[in-house]
């Protein structure tokens, strides 16, 4: 057990297990955590994200942390990796699931550490940063996704999966300017969705906006700018679904999206230029025969913590 965080269930990338280490304790540079938790859902039978961090977890244990086509970096070379296991949340009580994972995330953000949040459906993203917040820091987001994710509420549900944008653009600490929803997409965003990140200030980055650029690099050197202005922090969240679905078997159905190498090329851009965390969402081992999309996440992670290195941020 003491290789495991629980059961057959390895620490992510060969992380130290700080399952049962005291926070003041912590000896390691990024923290990694999971957040099991599917609220609602909002369509049909896409569900299963709750599974998300341990399918992530076993998944990753195919990998080293080498990136030989980025300079050959071996991060753990530079960055001590802990993993301190998974938020304890009540499937039947969203108020109090919401409030643990606020509190939890805001214990691991007064470390200083660089956080690694897996998901879970994108619900999660509200309170982690909510968390953020709390600590005094002024917040700018980079969302990457193919949805706004800011719908008041759902069915009455005000911290559902199509909700947390919403809650954000309420949320004391975080400035909406410097919110930057990139990569939206496609016909299952509603109408009033683009009206309500407008209204609220945040900034739209389309799907066409990102291809339509001839140098991807700096492209995301421009968005980064727009999320660090006039803010201490900047937060990345990824929801799988802004990759286009040949490379995201495991996520909810969308087309027209990122490549892999799109994703990765502007998330390490992204990371270079300086983030304090990072979350990775709506990973669904139910639909996905070869988890195919629970091993792409260990190759994101890689690819941020190589540019926080590659930044001089480690």
């Amino acid at each position: 057990m003491s290789t495991n965080i629980y059961g057959n269930t390895p620490p992510l990338l060969g992380a130290k297990n700080l399952t049962s280490t005291k926070e003041k304790d912590y000896d390691t540079d990024v923290l990694i955590y999971g957040v099991p938790w599917e609220g609602a859902c909002t369509w049909g039978d896409y569900t299963g994200c709750e599974l998300g961090p341990k399918q992530i977890r076993l998944s990753s244990a195919r990998y080293s942390t080498y990136l030989p086509e980025l300079d050959h970096i071996n991060v753990e070379d530079h960055l001590r990796l802990g993993d301190v296991g998974d938020v304890g949340i009540i499937p039947h009580n969203v108020p109090e699931t919401m409030d643990r994972i606020e509190a939890f995330a805001e214990d691991l953000w007064k470390t200083g550490k660089f956080l690694v949040g897996m998901g879970g459906d994108h619900g999660i993203t509200y309170p982690v940063v909510k968390g953020l917040t709390n600590t005094g820091k002024k917040v700018g987001i980079i969302h990457l996704d193919s949805h706004y994710d800011n719908m008041p509420h759902h069915e009455g549900d005000k911290f559902a999966r199509s909700t947390p944008f919403m809650r954000l653009y309420e949320t004391e600490g975080v400035r909406n300017e410097s919110l930057i929803h990139t990569g939206i997409k496609g016909p299952r965003n509603k109408p009033e969705t683009g009206k309500y990140a407008k209204d609220a200030g945040a900034v739209t980055l389309t799907i066409n906006d990102i291809r339509e650029q001839s140098d991807l690099k700096k492209y995301a050197n421009e968005i980064y700018e727009m999320a660090s202005k006039d803010v201490d922090v900047v937060y990345l969240t990824i929801c799988s679904d802004v990759l286009d679905f040949a490379f995201n078997p495991g996520g909810p159905v969308d087309g027209n999206g990122l490549t892999s190498y799109e994703l990765l090329t502007m998330i390490y851009e992204f990371a270079k230029r300086g983030l304090c965390g990072m979350d990775f969402v709506e990973v669904y081992p139910q639909q996905d025969f070869n988890q195919n999309s629970a091993h792409f996440v260990s190759t994101a992670v890689l690819y941020v913590l190589a540019g926080h290195i590659h930044g001089g941020h480690a």
